[in-house]
């Protein structure tokens, strides 16, 4: 868990998370809000599967 919470792909998705929230606050809601939303969840998407391939592939260093 560790892995996930300190890596700096995610940090950097969190805030841009709560960066998106504050622009779909105050902004207008049209069709690049929805880009917005969807472009943050394939950035976090991405950043949990490269901790998971990076994981994945220590475990296979280490055997």
């Amino acid at each position: 868990m560790r892995k996930f919470i300190f890596n700096g792909s995610i940090i950097s998705s969190i805030f841009s998370g709560i960066g998106a929230l504050s622009a779909t606050r105050s902004g207008p809601r049209d069709w690049r809000t929805v880009l917005l939303w969807v472009s943050w969840g394939a950035t976090l998407a991405i950043a949990v599967g490269t901790i998971i391939k990076d994981a994945q592939a220590a475990n296979e260093l280490e055997e």
